[in-house]
């Protein structure tokens, strides 16, 4: 792996930990710096691995720079910072989306990957709906639908990168819902973040061949 793209997973990495550190510790002040740092990271990775030398490439790095400012946008508690994160991160999943297609997609398999993610996204919204407000239905079944169309789209691909990279976003938004909706904790984030930032940086180094 080229030696920028280490240096930005191990910025991930570091970052990781000390967001974790802060979460755990109700230091918010560190959770400024650690999570831009951590994301950084996977931008410095898909730059590393020459992202920007293929159209898949440059729209993965677009993908990413979303994904970062949604990751900032959610530091604050605050729901208007919440909303404009979750609309940065559905921006990014509809870019991801457009991504894969200019890679390659069999159609077929995407409809059948849609398919079978039909009944448990309809199982997660059961789970998810009881709490939230009016207000917040519509946008969160947006980004359900997006996020679901995205990961058929990575699915459709048959990239091994690609399709982990799509699913453990999809999977990592569970801790996201559960935290900010259902059962409030720690215990999310511990697993919800190292998941997520693992999805990313797999998306940030499928952009370094069409082979990835």
């Amino acid at each position: 792996m080229p030696p920028l793209a280490l240096v930005g997973a191990g910025l991930t990495a570091a970052g990781v930990l000390a967001l974790l550190f802060a979460e755990h510790a109700e230091r918010r002040a560190i959770a400024w710096l650690a999570k831009p740092a951590a994301s950084t990271g996977f931008l410095v990775a898909a730059l590393g691995v020459g992202a920007m030398g293929s159209r898949y490439g440059r729209l993965v790095v677009l993908a990413l720079a979303l994904c970062w400012l949604g990751d900032v946008l959610l530091i604050p508690a605050a729901r208007a910072a919440f909303l404009a994160g979750l609309g940065s991160f559905l921006a990014g999943h509809v870019v991801l989306g457009w991504a894969f297609v200019e890679r390659g997609v069999a159609w077929p398999l995407a409809a059948l990957a849609l398919a079978a993610l039909s009944l448990p996204s309809l199982a997660l919204w059961r789970w998810l709906s009881p709490h939230l407000d009016r207000g917040m239905r519509g946008p969160v079944v947006a980004y359900l639908v997006v996020i679901v169309a995205m990961v058929s789209a990575a699915a459709a691909t048959r990239a091994p990168l690609v399709v982990f990279g799509a699913v453990a976003f999809l999977v990592s938004d569970l801790a996201v819902a559960r935290d900010r909706f259902v059962a409030p904790g720690f215990v999310n984030r511990a697993w919800g973040l190292p998941l997520y930032y693992a999805a990313v940086l797999a998306l940030a180094w499928s952009a370094s061949t069409e082979g990835a």
